[in-house]
């Protein structure tokens, strides 16, 4: 399973996890999972013990060879890891870039790092421990299908799409750079408007394809979500599935976690108040267990609505006693807009930039309400995580927020957080408004208990998983 993220060593987004995760649910479930990760500086640095292969790889891209340096090891899931390193590509700073900034050899790097993925099938392949399916993640391992294809290997491949935004395009000139030849521009469909589309090439050459929910499934084939490639998706609709990511609840739970300062579950949630004290004083908010902690947690980006909870941190505090939590990186401009705007709280907001793992998971367990106002959202896993440790989410109903939370009614009878439609600002307050009223509800700690006790575990996607894997590798 090829993948460029992996938590809690390398993370940028929702992906890390989910190559946590699954891999671990996939190996409980009986099968044996490697994962193949380019060698970034964090993983040694974050204490990942590794074992450096005697013989390098060669790896040919272009009309270059390549001597890749191969290291193994094993995760404490027990599921194994392989890392490939080239150095002056992998040993940088960030995943893709740094300082909001992509590296501009980007393409060649993760080019020769699908490269790499598809010579070690090969290599099994050739020692009689030949792989069932290999399992790409977005455009960075977009072309191991087509150099599979190139080595003359034949395995199933599956591509997961978790986020159409980000494509991997880069300038027809790089061609050579990308082990790329003018055929697969023009012949093979690489091209996207006079560039080169390595997820295009990806959607085209796997055998299946798998996106992050299912409603998101259905957008991406629309022009409105279809990110220009519409088209081809849709051309592929029958060989794509949409599966809802999950939770793995041995990191993400109340009940167990380590990192607060008191521990509940859906059936107690006495120390929840406990936690939100705790969230207080580390934060510098005042303490005041009757105010709501409405919280925002993940990357300040457009795509996540970073500017509407900007415009709407001043309404909420005039409209009601709350406290607001912001905790994330990104964007600069839109890192800017949240400082400014905490800065005129008064101190009853705060924003913790770049905020650390644990960091987070107080946060959700003192907070009472989770903001993901998202103008798309392919899955989301904030909205689950919030949802196991209580603090109730305020969504945007697109992609897989849809798909993972109903909308109360003005009874709390049923429902499991509070969704929107228009991505603006105001509609963002008058949905946390709605659910900053719910807590004085004969119904609420119903509610509350309702959302906690649901079961957003991996099991279910990983079974969904194994049928695509199944349907990939039975004989036609």
């Amino acid at each position: 399973m090829p993948v460029t993220e992996l938590a809690p060593y390398v993370k940028v987004g929702g992906l890390s996890d989910v190559a946590a995760a699954l891999p671990k649910t996939l190996r409980g479930a009986g099968h044996k999972v490697t994962l193949v990760l380019p060698r970034f500086a964090a993983f040694e640095s974050s204490g990942l013990s590794v074992a450096r292969r005697l013989t390098p790889l060669p790896v040919k891209l272009g009309d270059a060879t390549y001597d890749v340096v191969v290291y193994d090891g094993r995760l404490p899931s027990q599921v194994d890891v392989v890392l490939v390193d080239v150095p002056g590509l992998f040993d940088r700073a960030g995943v893709y870039g740094e300082r909001g900034e992509d590296y501009p050899d980007n393409g060649h790097r993760f080019a020769l790092f699908s490269k790499a993925v598809a010579e070690l099938v090969r290599q099994r392949a050739e020692a009689g421990n030949a792989v069932d399916v290999v399992h790409c993640h977005d455009w960075p391992t977009a072309l191991v299908p087509r150099f599979l294809r190139e080595l003359g290997v034949s395995v199933p491949t599956v591509l997961t799409i978790h986020n159409l935004a980000y494509q991997g395009v880069f300038p027809k000139e790089t061609l050579p750079s990308l082990g790329l030849s003018w055929d697969d521009f023009v012949v093979d469909g690489v091209e996207f408007y006079g560039g080169v589309n390595l997820l295009k090439m990806g959607v085209l050459t796997a055998t299946a394809l798998t996106t992050v929910s299912p409603t998101y499934a259905r957008e991406i084939v629309t022009p409105e979500r279809g990110e220009k490639l519409d088209g081809v998706l849709a051309a592929r609709r029958d060989r794509t599935t949409g599966i809802l990511n999950g939770v793995d609840y041995a990191v993400w739970n109340p009940a167990t976690d380590s990192v607060l300062a008191a521990r509940y579950d859906a059936e107690d949630r006495t120390n929840k108040a406990r936690c939100k004290g705790a969230l207080q004083k580390e934060l510098g908010l005042g303490l005041d267990l009757h105010a709501p902690i409405v919280a925002c947690v993940g990357r300040m980006v457009p795509q996540k609505g970073t500017d509407l909870v900007a415009d709407a941190i001043g309404p909420l505090l005039r409209a009601t006693d709350a406290q607001i939590v912001v905790a994330g990186d990104g964007d600069p401009a839109l890192v800017r807009r949240i400082a400014t705007e905490v800065e005129r709280s008064r101190g009853r907001a705060v924003f913790v930039q770049a905020a650390a793992e644990a960091v987070v998971h107080r946060i959700f367990a003192g907070a009472d309400v989770t903001l993901v106002p998202s103008r798309y959202e392919p899955c989301g896993l904030v909205q689950m995580y919030a949802q196991r440790y209580g603090a109730l989410p305020v969504a945007r109903a697109t992609g897989g927020l849809v798909d993972s939370i109903v909308d109360c009614d003005a009874k709390l009878e049923t429902g499991t957080g509070f969704l929107f439609e228009e991505p603006t600002a105001q509609a963002l307050v008058s949905a946390t408004l709605r659910a900053i009223a719910a807590r004085n509800h004969e119904r609420y700690p119903a509610l509350v208990r309702r959302v906690m006790r649901l079961d957003r575990g991996w099991e279910r996607a990983a079974r969904l998983y194994e049928q695509v894997y199944r349907s990939v590798t039975r004989p036609s």
